[in-house]
C-alpha cells in the first residue's frame, strides 16, 4: 500500500491535518506512528483503513481485508457476542463460526466481564477488547491500530504486542499509533508533525536489528520497485528522492542495482530500530 503526496482537511475552509504524507506500506512489515494529541494521527489511520478520503494526493492498492480499531470505539446496547457475531457474519463468516471466534478473541485478551451484557457497562479496557477481537475476526490483510494500547491491562498489553509482532510474520501490515512511553513494538518507525511523516531511526525495538538507510536520486534513471527489492524494509519517495531501509545483508546489492540503473546515491546510514 502507498500513500503520495496525500493531504486532508474537513471542509473547503478548513486547517491542513496532513500536508504531502508520503509512506510505503510493505508486506510484513509493522509501522509505528507517534505524534502529539491533535497531531493528526488519527486522521492519518482512519485514511489507511479506508474510512476516509484524501483531500488531495492518492492512496494505491488498499488490501482485501483490513482490521481497524478507532481512537473511539463505540458503545451501546448490544452485548460483546452479539456485536462480535453480528461484524463476523458481516464480514462473511458463518453464524456459529462468528460466535466462536469472538470468543476466542475475548479469551485471548483475557476479557472480563459479561460477553451477554451490554456493552455500554463496560470498563474501557474491556470495551478495547471487544473493539480488538472485531479487528481480528477475521484474519486481516492490514491491521490498523488506533492508541490500541489505552486502557489495556498489562497482560492484554503483552497480548497485543505478539499479535502485532504475529500479523507482520505472517505477511501482512500492522499499523499503530500512539502516544508518549508505549508497550509496543515495530519494524519502522515514524514522527508525524506539521502534517507530515520522519523516519524516527534509533526509536524502536523488538530485535528488529540493524538497518541501512538509503537516500537515492533517479531524476533521469529507471523505475525500480524499491519495496520488491531483497532486504527493503520501507521505502519513503518523494519527486525525485527515495529513501530506504534495508537489511544490512542486502545493502550493498540494492546499492548496485541503483547505480546500475542510473540512481545517483544522496546518502548511506546505519541505525538499530
Amino acid at each position: 500500500m502507498r500513500l503520495a503526496g496525500v493531504g486532508k482537511r474537513y471542509g473547503l475552509a478548513g486547517r491542513w491535518l496532513l500536508t504531502g504524507v508520503d509512506l510505503e506500506l510493505p508486506g510484513g512489515a509493522s509501522v509505528a506512528i507517534e505524534g502529539t494529541n491533535g497531531s493528526g494521527k488519527s486522521t492519518l489511520l482512519r485514511l489507511i483503513a479506508g474510512v476516509s478520503r484524501p483531500s488531495r494526493g492518492t492512496i494505491t492498492q488498499l488490501p482485501p481485508v483490513v482490521g481497524y480499531v478507532p481512537d473511539r470505539f463505540p458503545v451501546d446496547r448490544m452485548s460483546p457476542d452479539a456485536y462480535l457475531a453480528h461484524l463476523g457474519r458481516i464480514r462473511g463468516l458463518p453464524a456459529d463460526d462468528a460466535r466462536r471466534a469472538g470468543r476466542r478473541w475475548l479469551e485471548e485478551f483475557a476479557f472480563v466481564g459479561d460477553p451477554e451484557g451490554p456493552m455500554r457497562a463496560l470498563s474501557k479496557g474491556n470495551a478495547q477488547k471487544v473493539a480488538l477481537a472485531q479487528a481480528l475476526l477475521v484474519p486481516p490483510d492490514l491491521l490498523v491500530l488506533d492508541e490500541p494500547w489505552s486502557g489495556l491491562d498489562a497482560e492484554a498489553g503483552e497480548t497485543l504486542s505478539r499479535i502485532v509482532d504475529d500479523v507482520a510474520r505472517q505477511g501482512a501490515t500492522a499499523v499503530f499509533t500512539y502516544h508518549g512511553a508505549a508497550r509496543c513494538r515495530s519494524t519502522v518507525s515514524y514522527a508525524l508533525t506539521d502534517g507530515r511523516l520522519h523516519p524516527t531511526p534509533g526509536r524502536r525495538t523488538s530485535g528488529a536489528g540493524a538497518v541501512v538507510d538509503v537516500v537515492l536520486r533517479g531524476e533521469a534513471a529507471r523505475p525500480i520497485e524499491w519495496a520488491r527489492v531483497t532486504g527493503v524494509v520501507r521505502v519513503v519517495a518523494s519527486a525525485c528522492d527515495v529513501r530506504i531501509a534495508v537489511r544490512p545483508e542486502a545493502s550493498d546489492r540494492l546499492l548496485l542495482h541503483a547505480l546500475s540503473n542510473g540512481w545517483s546515491v544522496l546518502e548511506v546510514r546505519s541505525w538499530v530500530p
